[in-house]
């Protein structure tokens, strides 16, 4: 396993970071592909024993038992301070209306839920999902410097918005002396890279480690186009992320690997981890081949050919996958 530090900050992370998204009570999060308990501490234990130190989930994965699972396995497993727990806010955790979003109250209220949940008496790095337009920058962000000082969160990050978005949230941070985001996870892949235009020079100048989610496309950069899953019949997001102009990519990804005799996944991810800023992609798994493919690519290294293969079909893609609190 590799480790780097994340951001401007002096936290050292693996440079996979396990997604937590599938693992949690079926009945409470999406049935075709939640994980039960024991099956989720498999995963824990498999990515703890391959060096993987850095765990990402969020309050609303499975209802909040996305967070038990993770933190009990690791409780069972290993010692607290040998690994990194990211969890996140802003998603809808109730019906009322301090339920969702990142005002100072929701914010609040939500980490000690967390925290509970999770096991812990402090969170590594706390990451907003999502922008808030109803609530000022200015809440926002002093509130989580007070969790920063208060020692229930460690380092803060951020995820999915416009990069001038988070220009202006890491101003304000500077600009009053408040904690600083060191992370940004976002959508990025070889299917979806309009982050190289603006996101991602942002975080390169600023410091701010890259931890993109989906890093193969919802499996679509693991597969030939045509093969059909249980998720790809299930998964919504899937037809409003991507469509058949990201075929091409999908066939490029086919023939590198056959070119290097290794699965479609090792492929994608060794383009990834190679991409300026990005230090930890943050991987699912549902399968324990899908670990082991994310370790694999740690190892493949691809030349400039290999590059401009990969690179050279790319079309294009509107900023359409950034929801809003009352979608």
């Amino acid at each position: 396993m590799e480790y780097t530090t994340l951001g401007h900050s002096g936290l050292t992370v693996s440079r996979l970071c396990l997604g937590c998204m599938s693992f949690g009570e079926p009945r409470r999060g999406i049935p075709s592909w939640s994980l039960a308990e024991e099956e989720s501490t498999g995963f824990v234990k498999g990515a703890l024993d391959a060096g993987v130190t850095f765990f990402d989930t969020a309050n609303f994965y499975s209802d909040g038992t996305s967070e038990e699972y993770l933190g009990r396995a690791l409780k069972s497993l290993t010692r607290r301070d040998n690994v990194v727990i990211t969890t996140k806010v802003w998603e809808n955790m109730g019906p009322l209306p301090n339920g969702r979003g990142l005002s100072r109250g929701a914010i609040l209220t939500q980490v000690d839920a967390s925290l509970r949940r999770l096991g812990t008496d402090y969170i590594d790095l706390y990451v907003i999902h999502r922008a808030d337009p109803h609530t000022p920058w200015e809440e926002t962000l002093q509130t989580l410097d007070d969790l920063v000082r208060a020692g229930k969160v460690r380092y803060i990050g951020a995820s999915a918005m416009r990069a001038w978005q988070f220009a202006k949230a890491l101003f304000l941070q500077q600009r009053h002396g408040w904690a600083q985001f060191v992370s940004m996870q976002n959508h990025y892949n070889l299917l979806y890279r309009e982050e190289e235009r603006e996101m991602i020079p942002l975080c390169v100048d600023q410091g701010v480690g890259v931890t993109p989610f989906s890093p193969l496309a919802r499996g679509l950069l693991a597969r030939p186009w045509a093969e059909v899953t249980g998720r790809s019949t299930t998964d919504p997001t899937l037809e409003r992320r991507y469509g058949e102009r990201d075929r091409p990519v999908v066939d490029a990804v086919a023939k590198v690997a056959d070119r290097h005799g290794v699965p479609m996944a090792h492929v994608s991810l060794a383009w990834l981890l190679s991409k300026p800023g990005v230090v930890a992609p943050v991987v699912g798994t549902t399968k324990p081949r899908h670990l082991e493919d994310a370790l694999a690519g740690l190892d493949l290294r691809l030349s400039n050919e290999d590059m401009a293969e990969l690179e050279s079909p790319y079309e294009p893609h509107e900023f359409n996958w950034i929801a809003e609190p009352d979608d």
